[in-house]
């Protein structure tokens, strides 16, 4: 049973809160309108140019909180019953979260969690904690135990009366999180819900009933697209009622969410960031779909098209355009094919879509072929996204190049952005190790400002200096040296790679040279948390494509700190500095020893563009042989790369705003 239901012990102490809130909002969301252009300038100048929460008051306040929570542990450790204690902060949480409140709560937590976790929350997760409930969102490096500190907020929240959903990155996660810390909640008297994957909507709903969820961001909001669509299936108030007298089920009655009231993103750079380039979309098979023979025949033609005379190629901005003469060669290419081929403006839509699936997409890079199909690799995080499709024929072009049974077109029926998703609830918050970077957009889209928490023990890594190298191939063997040498010494090691592809190279190297190791990429996902497991064993080679096993710690064996602790080696530059940070982040945890050590070539995927400019091409036969000159190269090509992630999504923003603007004049919420 995904959803655990536990009795309350008290129904008056505990009931009266969410009786209270259900009266007052039976869906509580906050609802947003579109921005105008120039509210929108306004907020992004804001975010620019004024100052963010001041870091040192908010962590003084912060430690204030748990120094006041260490003064109640005594208190909270000679409870005799923890429900009682927990019923009398329902109580006192009821008109709101204080510090004093919000201690004494921290207090009973520290002393469950000890007790039935044999885990004991530090003041830096305490202090994280109440950031959150603050509506911040909270750096605490890696390995500093977010999980527990996002149970600390959880759990408060969810004593005040509050609807908590933590949101994770993916199914593995929630459940993890899920059944470590139900103990803890079932000791405070608090039900627990898991949403994943392949749950039926009565299974849902009853998740959904609990006080607090565990989700990975992809479940919810689907969910919450369900609930839209069945909310607008009923058109008022009355439809309801007579639905009710008919003895059929209501638009609000079939819903499975209770609302958007308090949300703790985990890996808050991840959702909030990487994954609003692209919205989120229900879709059905398209009745006016393009037959897999007109795909066919549509690859076949562009193989006789020369790109820079019938079409040019934008790789940064993965965009294909079509010369007039190209236009005309397709034409007279076409006049043999059938009707589809008859209209200028499928014609071109088809060339371009083509010519997109066989230059821009590559196998093993943006997607993978498993059991078949043609699988979508998250570019982030090197995972696979189960039942995910490129649109307008997209996929269907793929899955043609790929020879794979054709899934058919899909057409989109509701769709909404993360950036619209996550304003609407009514408290926002969460924690990442990487989040200083976004900060400004993260308080120009979502409103939230970021509070950097101090370590628990002083880091120890060691950022070794960073290796350039003229060709792929030389910095492929500098790789294998560095980890022949790092595993000799009895050290772990974890290399980094920005795609599957690069990962098998990587393996391919290594076995060559009689490295035994793991490799960890989207083909072996289901595995990943165990493989990330053994990553810390003396000796041990792992190979991860980019964030694979994100969210599961690398512990060290016995011994391995004092040898020098895990060697983390980024093997390529990704398109944003935090994700090359939260890689380093994985070694030297808690105190622990470790090195971060980067081999880049300037052949490397993040130089590409350069490739493509004559005047840019001397720049990077100058940078062979200086080294300053090379780094500062990829220091420009990675923020080009981030700016041009920002613009993606600020123009999602933009057209999103202006489908809401449409759909709200026709009388269409979403």
């Amino acid at each position: 049973m995904s959803a655990t239901t536990i009795p309350r012990p008290s129904a008056q102490a505990t009931a009266a809160p969410a009786l209270r809130l259900a009266r007052a909002v039976p869906y509580p969301e906050r609802h947003t309108r579109p921005r105008g252009v120039v509210e929108e300038h306004l907020r992004v100048a804001a975010a620019l140019l004024l100052p963010g929460p001041p870091q040192m008051l908010w962590r003084l306040a912060a430690r204030r909180v748990a120094r006041l929570a260490a003064g109640y542990a005594a208190e909270a450790a000679g409870s005799v019953e923890a429900s009682e204690a927990a019923a009398a902060l329902r109580v006192r949480l009821r008109d709101g979260i204080s510090p004093d409140s919000a201690a004494r709560a921290f207090a009973l937590i520290r002393v469950l969690a000890a007790r039935h976790l044999g885990m004991t929350p530090y003041d830096v997760q305490l202090m994280a904690a109440w950031s959150m409930l603050r509506g911040h969102m909270t750096e605490l490096a890696t390995g500093e135990g977010k999980t527990l500190a996002a149970s600390l907020a959880a759990a408060t929240a969810a004593l005040a009366g509050r609807m908590v959903h933590v949101v994770t990155v993916n199914d593995y996660l929630a459940e993890r999180d899920h059944g470590q810390l139900s103990p803890l909640y079932r000791a405070l008297g608090l039900t627990t819900g898991l949403i994943i994957h392949g749950q039926t909507p009565a299974e849902r709903r009853a998740a959904y009933a609990c006080d607090i969820v565990y989700t990975s961001n992809k479940e919810l909001v689907f969910d919450y697209l369900r609930d839209q669509m069945h909310r607008r299936s009923t058109l008022t108030a009355l439809h309801a009622r007579v639905a009710r007298l008919d003895g059929r089920r209501g638009s609000e009655d079939a819903l499975v969410m209770r609302g958007l009231d308090f949300a703790i993103v985990d890996e808050a750079d991840s959702v909030l960031i990487d994954e609003a380039r692209t919205p989120l979309i229900i879709s059905e098979t398209a009745s006016d779909a393009v037959s897999d023979d007109v795909c066919v025949e549509a690859l076949d033609l562009v193989t006789g098209l020369t790109e820079g005379l019938d079409y040019t190629i934008d790789r940064s901005e993965r965009r294909i355009d079509m010369t007039p003469g190209g236009r005309r060669r397709v034409e007279l290419l076409s006049e043999s094919l059938g009707e589809h081929w008859g209209s200028t403006l499928v014609r071109s839509e088809l060339v371009v879509k083509a010519l997109t699936a066989r230059l821009l997409f590559e196998r093993d890079v943006h997607y993978l072929l498993r059991d078949g199909k043609v699988c979508i690799i998250d570019e982030y995080t090197g995972r696979v996204m189960a039942d995910r499709f490129w649109n307008d024929g997209l996929h269907q072009m793929i899955e043609a190049k790929e020879g794979c049974a054709p899934s058919g077109q899909r057409a989109s029926v509701a769709r909404i952005t993360y950036q619209r998703f996550f304003t609407r609830y009514q408290h926002l918050c969460g924690m990442s190790g990487t989040l200083a970077e976004v900060t400004r957009e993260l308080r120009s889209v979502y409103g939230v400002g970021v509070i950097r928490i101090p370590t628990h023990h002083p880091g120890r890594r060691r950022v070794e200096k960073t290796q350039i190298v003229p060709t792929a191939e030389a910095k492929w063997r500098a790789i294998a040296d560095h980890a022949v040498r790092f595993s000799a010494a009895g050290r772990p090691v974890l290399i980094g790679t920005r795609s599957v592809a690069a990962s098998e190279l990587a393996s391919g190297l290594l076995r060559g040279h009689g490295v035994a190791h793991n490799l960890l990429n989207a083909a072996q996902d289901a595995a990943e948390a165990a493989i990330v497991a053994r990553a810390g064993e003396a000796g041990c080679v792992t190979i991860a494509t980019n964030m694979a096993g994100r969210g599961t710690d690398i512990r060290l064996a016995p011994g391995v700190s004092d040898r020098g602790g895990l060697a983390v080696i980024l093997s390529d530059r990704h398109d944003a500095a935090r994700i090359d940070r939260q890689l380093a982040g994985r070694g030297a945890r808690q105190g622990d020893a470790g090195s971060f050590t980067q081999v880049l070539s300037l052949e490397d995927a993040l130089m590409d563009p350069l490739r493509s400019n004559p005047a840019a091409r001397l720049l990077l036969a100058a940078a062979r042989g200086h080294r300053l000159l090379a780094c500062i190269l990829f220091s420009i090509m990675q923020r080009r790369a981030e700016r041009r992630h920002r613009i993606v999504r600020r123009e999602l923003m933009r057209f999103e705003a202006r489908l809401q603007g449409s759909l709200s004049f026709a009388g269409r919420p979403d």
